[in-house]
């Protein structure tokens, strides 16, 4: 149905533009002049719309935002079929449904269940045409799709925003702010219907895709891993971290064991909401003061991080600690 509504509409291209390689807007869409919480200060610096390096639209207003989901899925379609005969990488990262929310007119109503409905019913046609592409370009098979987000939901939009079961949201590092769900398909190596628990985090796809690549990994340290195994399912597979680190703009503030199972919250305060909800694109409070001491949280039988229990398990949270500060060495020194 999404097809059908979508093909109806008329051209809604940028006229004169390019489609070769790249578009997109140069940062987040709620840093503009229209911010519903600091507009004077984000409107000192226009939101532009770029494609293949140069800018081509100045100053992007709502009726741009209203088009971003659709231009960026047919810059994505038509650049798979003018490379579907070479190694390719395309990076699809949607504005949407990240407030403000926009979506194109064929899709403005379709669910009758607000405009987060109908974003995410825009993005789910997005997904849909790019794996059409894919097909249509006989290439489905023999390409990794993987689909994920990078944060939690933004609950102070309410409305506005998604739901998360974990504890808190985007903003903090609980798992209601950074833990996604993740979808990977690669239909000659990967079964389908096949669901893991292990954990991984966005740091390993690098590592990751370039080792299925047979791509050398440049000389420079980076932070992921080759998580392959895990991925593809391989018996008996481990993680090859010993932890992953959470820091929160720049407070290191919690480690995770490589297993997923134990997490090591370091005394920090942090953000939760207030009764003062958001609604239909104005943000509802947080209050600021809520802190958390040294917690440890089995997170096999504990994923909503309720229970500490630190005094249960003190090795394991010795153990994470020396983790904490080995890396708060490496990376915080103030050498």
């Amino acid at each position: 149905m999404a097809n059908g509504i979508v093909g109806d509409q008329p051209e809604t291209r940028p006229q004169n533009r390019g489609f070769d390689e790249t578009c997109g807007l140069m940062y987040s869409n709620d840093m503009w002049r229209h911010h519903p919480e600091s507009p004077e200060y984000w409107g000192q610096w226009p939101l532009q719309f770029w494609e293949n390096g140069e800018i081509t639209i100045e100053d992007v207003d709502s009726a741009d935002q209203r088009m971003l989901t659709k231009w960026y899925t047919e810059h994505a379609v038509d650049f798979i079929s003018k490379h579907k005969d070479e190694p390719f990488l395309v990076y699809v990262p949607h504005a949407m449904s990240h407030v403000p929310l926009f979506c194109s007119p064929g899709f403005e109503g379709i669910t009758g269940e607000g405009l987060y409905a109908d974003v995410l019913t825009e993005l789910d046609w997005s997904v849909g045409q790019i794996n059409q592409a894919l097909k249509d370009n006989g290439i489905e098979e023999n390409t990794i799709v993987i689909f994920s987000s990078d944060n939690g939901p933004w609950i102070s939009y309410g409305n506005h925003a998604g739901t998360t079961p974990f504890r808190e949201a985007k903003g903090t590092t609980f798992d209601g702010g950074t833990r996604s769900a993740t979808i990977i398909k690669y239909p000659v190596e990967l079964k389908g219907n096949r669901q893991s628990t292990q954990a991984l985090m966005t740091i390993d796809l690098l590592p990751t895709l370039c080792e299925v690549a047979n791509i050398p990994l440049p000389e420079t340290e980076i932070d992921g891993k080759n998580v392959w195994d895990i991925i593809s399912g391989k018996p008996n597979a481990t993680n090859p971290h010993d932890y992953y680190a959470f820091t929160n703009n720049s407070e290191f503030q919690a480690v995770l064991s490589g297993n997923g199972k134990w997490k090591l919250h370091l005394p920090h305060n942090y953000r939760t909401m207030t009764d003062i909800k958001g609604k239909d694109g104005i943000p509802g409070k947080y209050d600021y003061s809520a802190k958390i001491e040294l917690s440890l949280f089995d997170m096999e039988n504990d994923p909503y991080e309720t229970t500490n229990v630190i005094l249960q398990h003190p090795e394991i949270a010795e153990k994470l600690l020396g983790y904490a500060e080995i890396h708060k060495k490496k990376f915080f020194s103030e050498n």
